[in-house]
């Protein structure tokens, strides 16, 4: 039998072997990287040495915390800002309503806020994606720059979560950014909350000069740099018309659903007729890992929020499922979902 192809990097992207053997070398640095000794100093000047590595990586000048993932590095930045109230759109990650559920939310508009349709947003937190998870729009926070200017006059913050973003497009401007190491081929388990100036934030105390609780995680922190310093979508094993020329079979016999600008490494579209449960199932047993735009609960199938929020109908949402790709990622591969893909249409 074939090997199987995996297509669902938007939840996790395999190890890369560069972070691999980084956390090897990682895993000898076993102390406390707060304990004063010889063997604790060791793992600081490590973990110093990754953090560095990885704002250099991700051309950050600020400062930087290691958090557990990303979820963590929003519950910080929504929780400990200093700010009277949150802003989210619509479409932001589950995390973002965990962390701040009384945050009042914004439907997007074109790819981002419409800055004539934002409330009030004087001393307060916005939060938006910079790549949304389920469909791959390119989520604008700015509209001809009116956006960004809005924010900053009314002395609020910009928080972007960039977690399917990091480690494949440049960063956008923003105040706090969130990014994933294992969804660029880093190690499960460790994130990280870039911070323009910490002012921003409220210290709790712990670790990460006060801002989060935990010991660091040295060795993943090791591999997440390696991973990043391997470069982004420029050296990975399709290239950019290849992943567009994808897109466009899977759009011959679907239909694609793209809510404005679009990053060529997510892509959702929906089956003519069949449900996402169905083909998740269909295409599982013909050897494809992919996800579905709607989520699966107690055994019904309910529309995506996110794509409820895009104004996707309902029956076109049911049909939707996901297709991400990731470094390592094959032409050939893409050419066999494609061919799987019009076989079920």
């Amino acid at each position: 039998m074939p090997e199987r192809v995996y297509l669902d990097h938007a939840a996790t992207s395999p190890l890369r072997p560069e972070a691999k053997a980084a956390m090897a070398e990682g895993f000898r640095l076993w102390a406390n990287p707060s304990s004063p000794h010889a063997e604790g100093r060791r793992a600081r000047a490590a973990l110093e040495d990754a953090r560095e590595r990885i704002k250099r990586s991700l051309g950050w000048e600020g400062e930087l915390i290691f958090t557990s993932g990303a979820s963590e590095a929003l519950w910080i930045a929504l929780n400990r800002a200093k700010v009277d109230r949150r802003i989210a759109s619509a479409v932001e990650h589950d995390a973002v309503f965990r962390a701040a559920p009384d945050a009042e939310v914004v439907p997007p508009f074109d790819g981002g806020f419409d800055p004539d349709e934002l409330p009030d947003c004087s001393g307060a937190l916005i939060a938006l994606q910079h790549v949304n998870s389920e469909t791959g729009t390119i989520m604008q926070p700015y509209k001809g720059g009116k956006l960004l200017s809005t924010i900053r006059s009314a002395g609020s913050t910009l928080l972007v979560d960039a977690s399917q973003s990091a480690g494949k497009l440049p960063l956008p401007d923003a105040d706090m950014i969130v990014v994933s190491a294992h969804k660029f081929g880093g190690p499960i388990g460790i994130g990280a909350l870039l911070v323009r100036d910490f002012n921003l934030l409220e210290p709790s105390g712990g670790h990460e000069r006060g801002y989060r609780q935990g010991t660091e995680n040295v060795p993943a922190a090791i591999g997440m740099a390696a991973a990043l310093e391997t470069g982004g979508m420029e050296g990975w094993a399709t290239k950019r018309a290849d992943q567009m020329a994808f897109a466009n079979k899977l759009g011959q016999s679907g239909e694609l659903i793209a809510p404005g600008a679009q990053a060529d490494h997510i892509i959702a579209v929906a089956h003519p007729t069949m449900s996402a449960q169905a083909l998740l199932i269909r295409l599982d047993a013909m050897g494809f890992a992919v996800s579905a735009g709607s989520a699966c609960s107690s055994g019904t199938l309910k529309k995506s929020r996110v794509l409820d929020a895009f104004g996707v109908p309902d029956n076109v949402a049911a049909r939707t499922i996901r297709v991400s790709l990731g470094w390592n990622t094959t032409p050939e591969e893409l050419d066999r979902f494609a061919e799987a893909w019009a076989s079920l249409c």
